[in-house]
């Protein structure tokens, strides 16, 4: 379920069940990005898998010393952004595919 949130200080997020975001109009990729990241918080638990993306992000964090590019190295990220375009990803997706993606992160 896509919710409006006007007051949202991203275009979108995912928190289970929901798909919140800022704008009325919003791109499909956009959502189906923030469904990318839905099905990783059903796999792994939504504690674990907020505790799961802090903690990376602190890592890529220390590891770029750049907020965007730590958050764009996050591997929940990367596998969203690799495929927020392919909108039959989620249908044809692995479970735990995310874990494809903790390898050689990107410099971006």
């Amino acid at each position: 379920m896509v919710i409006r949130v006007s007051f949202l200080w991203v275009d979108g997020m995912a928190l289970w069940p929901f798909v919140l975001v800022k704008e009325a109009v919003t791109d499909p990729c956009l959502i189906n990005h923030e469904r990318i990241h839905l099905r990783q918080q059903l796999e792994l638990g939504l504690i674990i898998f907020y505790i799961w993306y802090f903690a990376e992000y602190l890592i890529r964090r220390i590891q770029y010393k750049n907020h965007y590019r730590a958050y764009r190295n996050i591997s929940f990220e990367r596998e969203a952004f690799a495929h927020d375009h392919n909108l039959r990803y989620r249908q044809q997706r692995r479970w735990f595919a995310f874990i494809h993606y903790l390898r050689a992160a990107k410099p971006y």
